[in-house]
């Protein structure tokens, strides 16, 4: 675990830190897929003025299928970059030089999902079935749970690149598909049933979920350079980014609905109750927080890491060959986060937080 601790204080001249004269820092924050509710906070904490209030003046640079924000970050082509711990793991050890500074996401979003008369009520039950996977990386915690299943992915299961969508499970193509709470899932919830001409319901389909399951990975976490966390401008500068962002994802805890349409101005594609959805399903993916809103805590990682060392894909390959090191990962900046948060008088953990209700609408409109 990094451990590092900022020589400046909050206002410095600094040409590289935050700065409290009338200039502010520029930082870009590279995203690891489109605009959508999955990263409300940081659009939050862009147009509420939070990174402006620290000093930043931060550009957000979208991702896509094309993208891998932890080598954008590692190649100083960005100054942080939002990634799944085992896909950045598995770059760090390939000589990505990357350290995990917040743990957004506390829970996985990842689901495996089949009509509920296909009769896939465990992981067992995906033998000999037509199994869809978008592959990239995000096919890792399917793997894990059909390995404890006793599983071989290679030979038990016949496995099919699924496009970004449910279309292939709608259609009958596959028997079981990868989807995330806070978007493909909510993409069946807005799809006609032909057979009753209303919109398919929650117990039209059964779930697969990891975090239920045992083989849950950490997933959405804010990534900075190993090597410049040696510079006490850049660590101050990560902790203001740090306490920005978390505001933002505190603000969108507390208003849901400007969020999303904070979101939906930021030109998203998706449709408003699509986006209502997503921002309230990610929240539940980051509150409550026990131990405050980005902290990483090692039973999380350790089983993260775990399964990224013994779980093999169809090639027969593991996501990790050897434990990260030290540097992997350091909660010393989101913990000067946390505490300027409480010092403004914000609630970082969410004890009492309680998800919206939200009605999809055909399509996600």
């Amino acid at each position: 675990m990094l451990v590092g601790c900022s020589q400046t204080g909050p206002g410095t001249d600094d040409a590289d830190g935050p700065s409290t004269d009338g200039d502010l820092t520029p930082v870009t924050l590279q995203l690891q897929w489109f605009t959508q509710g999955q990263f409300a906070g940081y659009y939050a904490a862009l147009d509420q003025g939070f990174y402006e209030d620290q000093g930043l003046d931060v550009t957000i640079a979208e991702g896509g299928t094309d993208i891998v924000p932890q080598t954008v970050l590692a190649q100083g082509q960005a100054d942080y970059a939002i990634a799944w711990v085992p896909k950045a793991l598995a770059s760090r050890e390939q000589g990505a030089a990357i350290t995990d500074v917040a743990q957004v996401f506390h829970r996985s979003g990842t689901l495996q999902v089949s009509f509920a008369d296909a009769g896939i009520d465990d992981v067992a039950d995906l033998e000999g079935r037509t199994v869809g996977n978008w592959g990239f990386g995000n096919e890792f915690e399917l793997f894990a749970g059909m390995t404890e299943a006793g599983l071989d992915p290679a030979t038990d299961v016949t496995l099919v690149q699924q496009q970004f969508d449910m279309q292939a499970l709608l259609n009958g193509d596959i028997d079981a598909a990868q989807a995330m709470t806070y978007n493909e899932y909510a993409q069946v919830l807005e799809a006609v049933d032909p057979a009753t001409g209303e919109l398919y319901q929650e117990d039209d389909f059964t779930v697969l979920d990891w975090n239920d399951v045992g083989t849950a990975m950490l997933q959405d976490a804010v990534w900075a350079s190993t090597e410049r966390l040696a510079d006490p401008a850049y660590e101050e500068q990560t902790v203001a980014f740090l306490t920005a962002s978390l505001q933002g994802w505190i603000y969108c805890r507390d208003n849901v609905q400007e969020c999303r349409d904070i979101v939906v101005e930021r030109g998203s594609t998706l449709g408003a109750s699509h986006q209502l959805w997503q921002v309230n399903e990610v929240n539940q993916l980051v509150w409550p927080s026990p131990e405050g809103i980005g902290t990483i805590t090692q039973d999380a990682w350790d089983q993260t890491v775990e399964a990224s060392l013994a779980t093999r894909n169809a090639d027969g390959a593991t996501v990790l060959s050897q434990e990260p090191d030290d540097d992997a990962w350091t909660n010393t900046y989101v913990d000067q986060a946390q505490a300027a948060l409480v010092e403004m008088g914000l609630d970082v953990t969410g004890e009492g937080y309680e998800p919206v209700e939200v009605t999809l609408e055909e399509g996600g409109a």
